[in-house]
C-alpha cells in the first residue's frame, strides 16, 4: 500500500494539470503496450532490460486496461519496442520509468522532450541508477551501452533519444490523441464536478475506485508499503489515458506528482475527427432543443451544467439526455454523486455530418 499523507497545507494546495502530458504519456503508451506482449500475428515484441519503480517514484497496482488502450495495442502488431528504438531501453515492461521522460509541468510534446534532454548527466545516471550513488533506487537491470553513455551525458546518446522519441510520438501515439484528449476534457470536467459538489473529499474519494481516502491519508493499492509525507508543498493531478495504476512522483521542494488513470466510459471505439457541424440541421430531426443539447454536449457536462447551458429545466435536460443516450447519441456516467453527460461516436459522427 502506498499511502500518502496530507497536511491543512497540502489539501489547499491540491491542482489538477490542465491537460494530458504528451511527454508521459508517450513512455506510458510503451510500457503499456510492452506490459501487453505482442500483438496479433506477430512475434516477440523487441524488449529490453527489465527493472522496478526508482525511489522517488512508487507503481500501484496495476487495474484492467481501458478497452480502448488494448484496441490500441492490438493496432500496432507488436511494433512498438521497435518503432521506439533507444527509448525502449529506459521505459520496460516490469515498471521501470526514469525521472526525467515526465516532466510533469510541461504538457506539450516538443518543449518536455527538450526538457528530458536538457536533463544534466548527472540526474540522468540517478535517475536510471547507473551511479553507485543512486542506493536502493529502481534501476535498469542490465543497462546497455547507448544507456551508459546517456548517462554520462554523451551528446549521440541524447540526439537518438530525442530522434527515437519523437518518432514514437508521431507514429503511435499522436494519430490517438484527439481521443486522448477528448476522454481528459470529460475526466476534467468530473473531477471539477466532484470538487464543486463535495469538496476536496469528494475528489479524492473518487480518483479511482480501488483508492481508498481516509482523511488525512490517500491509500493506493500496491504490492510493496510505502509512507509519502506531502510536507505542506501539496499535490498535483495529472491524468493519464494509458497509466492502469497510480504512479507517485515526489519533487524535493515542490508539489508531489501523483499519475491516475482517467476515468473511462468503457468505450473502445474512438469517436471520429470531423467538422463543427450544423445543430439546427438537426432540428427537423431531433427538435431545435435536443438538437442543441446534443451539440453543446461536445464539451461533457452534468445535468445541471446542461440545463444551465441550454436554458431549460433539470426535468428537461434529463428528458433529452435520456433520449438522446437511448438513440446512443450520449452516454451518461455516474461516479460518486455526479453524472455526467458526454457524446457517443456515434453522437460525433452526426453533428459532424459524417
Amino acid at each position: 500500500m502506498i499511502r500518502l499523507h496530507f497536511t491543512a497545507d497540502d489539501l489547499r494546495r491540491i491542482t489538477l494539470a490542465p491537460a494530458v502530458n504528451a511527454l508521459s504519456e508517450t513512455a506510458l503508451s510503451l510500457r503499456f503496450s510492452l506490459r501487453q506482449g505482442p500483438g496479433p500475428g506477430s512475434g516477440p515484441a523487441p524488449g529490453p532490460s527489465s527493472g522496478s519503480g526508482s525511489g522517488s517514484r512508487r507503481h500501484g497496482r496495476l487495474e484492467r486496461p481501458r478497452p480502448a488502450a488494448r484496441q490500441w495495442h492490438r493496432s500496432l502488431r507488436g511494433t512498438a519496442g521497435a518503432r521506439a528504438g533507444v527509448l525502449a531501453e529506459l521505459v520496460t515492461d516490469e515498471g521501470f520509468l526514469p525521472d526525467f521522460l515526465l516532466q510533469p509541468t510541461l504538457n506539450d510534446f516538443t518543449d518536455a522532450l527538450e526538457a528530458a534532454a536538457s536533463t544534466p548527466a548527472e540526474q540522468l545516471a540517478l535517475d536510471l541508477g547507473i551511479l553507485p550513488a543512486a542506493g536502493g533506487k529502481g534501476r535498469l537491470t542490465r543497462p546497455g551501452p547507448w544507456a551508459r553513455d546517456l548517462a554520462h551525458g554523451s551528446p549521440n546518446a541524447t540526439r537518438a533519444l530525442v530522434a527515437d522519441t519523437r518518432r514514437y510520438f508521431h507514429t503511435s501515439v499522436q494519430p490517438l490523441w484527439p481521443r486522448i484528449s477528448r476522454d481528459a476534457l470529460t475526466d476534467r470536467a468530473l473531477r471539477a464536478e466532484m470538487l464543486l459538489r463535495g469538496g476536496v473529499d469528494a475528489l479524492l474519494t473518487t480518483l479511482a475506485t480501488t483508492w481508498r481516502w481516509q482523511p488525512p491519508t490517500l491509500h493506493l493499492p500496491s504490492a510493496s508499503a510505502y509512507d509519502i509525507p506531502l510536507c505542506g508543498r501539496g499535490l498535483l493531478l495529472v491524468p493519464s489515458w494509458f497509466a492502469t495504476g497510480p504512479l507517485v512522483m515526489y519533487r524535493p521542494g515542490a508539489a508531489t506528482v501523483l499519475v491516475y488513470p482517467l476515468h473511462d466510459d468503457g468505450t473502445a471505439e474512438a469517436a471520429p475527427d470531423g467538422a463543427d457541424g450544423r445543430p439546427e440541421a438537426l432540428a427537423a430531426l431531433l427538435g431545435r432543443t435536443r438538437a442543441q443539447v446534443l451539440a453543446l454536449l461536445r464539451t461533457p457536462a452534468t445535468t445541471t451544467a446542461l440545463a444551465e447551458r441550454a436554458a431549460v429545466s433539470l426535468p428537461a435536460a434529463s428528458q433529452h439526455t435520456r433520449v438522446l443516450r437511448e438513440a446512443g447519441l450520449v452516454a451518461t456516467t455516474r461516479t460518486g454523486v455526479a453524472v455526467l453527460h458526454s457524446l457517443t461516436p456515434l453522437g460525433h459522427t452526426l453533428l459532424a455530418g459524417g
